[in-house]
């Protein structure tokens, strides 16, 4: 019960004080995509959150305005990575702009607000699509879903897209077992250090 609410705390606090002082570099990263190419500032990806809810997940926009229809035009081998991952690595939708805020993981500042309203935490599992939970075995899915998922999490600091599905799944269960203060200040630590290396970013 403490865990909880001193995490929830956490989260709110320095999602608040983190909202305020990177207020000027959001209004700069929107220009910049403004200027980049023709689309909207935010992308907004349905999510499945705590429980099953639906949760609209808030990112600045890091592909071209047509993404989701280009997905027809993929190679089979493109295809097929799609199929598996749900991602590429060399992904021709990405923008210029959107290359680098992906790579230093600006593009995920907009889920503050997530975390605001309590809708993800600074740590948990990643968010997944409804397609991903497909990949869970039974019960997998239910147990991820009984947390709240999270901006970073054990699979995000521990290899992320350098790591097939099935070895995400059992990192994001491993957290799910484990999770603690403790834990979660060695995860936010890691990324930190990710960040600044750009290790397992698209």
């Amino acid at each position: 019960m403490f865990y909880h609410v001193a995490k929830r705390l956490f989260d709110f606090i320095f999602a608040l004080i983190l909202s305020i002082v990177m207020l000027p570099f959001f209004i700069l990263i929107a220009i910049i995509i403004k200027l980049d190419s023709k689309g909207p500032v935010f992308f907004i990806h349905n999510r499945v959150g705590k429980g099953g809810k639906p949760l609209p997940l808030f990112k600045f926009r890091t592909m071209c305005d047509d993404a989701e229809g280009m997905i027809k035009n993929f190679s089979s081998d493109q295809q097929k990575e799609w199929q598996e991952n749900f991602k590429l690595k060399d992904d021709p939708r990405v923008t210029k702009v959107g290359k680098f805020l992906r790579k230093t993981s600006l593009d995920e500042l907009p889920q503050l607000y997530n975390i605001l309203i309590g809708q993800l935490s600074f740590v948990g599992p990643r968010p997944v699509t409804k397609e991903e939970l497909e990949k869970f075995a039974l019960g997998e899915a239910e147990k991820v879903l009984s947390v709240t998922p999270g901006l970073t999490g054990w699979w995000a600091c521990n290899g992320r897209s350098n790591i097939d599905y099935d070895e995400r799944v059992k990192l994001e269960l491993y957290y799910v077992d484990h999770a603690s203060i403790l834990l979660d200040l060695k995860i936010i630590l890691k990324t930190i250090l990710i960040v600044f290396s750009r290790e397992g970013a698209i």
